[in-house]
């Protein structure tokens, strides 16, 4: 499989990547614990189908010393012992904003409130600001056709460090 076009290669989509890395850095660097982080762009990537973003966060979440159990249970994560509770408050929320066309009222009250008994406000806009990035990039990820498979982790690490 080869992607519609060089995202890479192109001027403005390089422009448009740094900022967006800036921007990821910024999440990134956030109190929202790493381990939830990851959660989100793992879960939210496999609903959105788009492979390249689940092989990268994968990787980088394994390259973290994620464990593969772990990893190989967020698609089942409610059948799963091995999520705290925020972290299942996470992965709940995560699938309701990622699913907004589904949903009528998108994410719910109790959801929200799940999620409110375990981060702090900064936390908690850091995960909504997060929820979005992760499923933007999807997005453009699917629609270009990325590839997945080839990505190592820290391989994006001079564009994000150039962008901050």
């Amino acid at each position: 499989m080869n992607p519609r076009i060089d995202m890479m290669g192109n001027e403005f989509a390089a422009k448009f990547g740094k900022r967006f890395a800036g921007v990821s850095l910024m999440l990134d660097q956030s109190t929202l614990p790493k381990t939830v982080q990851e959660l989100v762009k793992i879960r939210a990537s496999q609903i959105n189908g788009c492979g390249f973003c689940t092989d990268m966060h994968t990787k980088d979440a394994a390259a973290a010393g994620e464990t593969p159990v772990r990893l190989n249970l967020i698609a089942a994560w409610r059948e799963a012992t091995v999520f705290t509770d925020a972290e299942r408050a996470v992965l709940a929320f995560t699938e309701k904003g990622t699913r907004l066309a589904d949903l009528h009222q998108g994410v719910s009250d109790d959801t929200w409130d799940q999620v409110r008994k375990h981060f702090d406000d900064d936390q908690l806009v850091a995960l909504v600001c997060l929820l979005g990035m992760i499923n933007a990039a999807n997005r453009m990820n699917v629609i270009v056709r990325m590839p997945a498979g080839s990505y190592e982790p820290g391989m994006f690490a001079e564009m994000v460090k150039s962008a901050g």
